[in-house]
């Protein structure tokens, strides 16, 4: 079984900005909550990024001779 870490950080900033943005709408910020949302959209598809190049980066090492 792999390493669950990565899951378990997007799964972290998914529920935190989903619960900042709640209390942004409540508050009468929908701008800041949308650019909130943004912001964290950014943050995890930067991790995916980062996380397709280790992979493809490892996939090359093993089909190096």
């Amino acid at each position: 079984m792999g390493d669950l870490t990565p899951i378990y950080r997007i799964a972290g900033i998914g529920i935190l900005i989903a619960v900042l943005n709640i209390f942004l709408i409540q508050a009468e910020r929908k701008e800041q909550a949308q650019m909130l949302s943004l912001a964290g959209v950014v943050i995890v598809l930067l991790w995916l990024v980062q996380m397709v190049s280790q992979l493809f980066e490892n996939v090359e090492a093993v089909f190096r001779w």
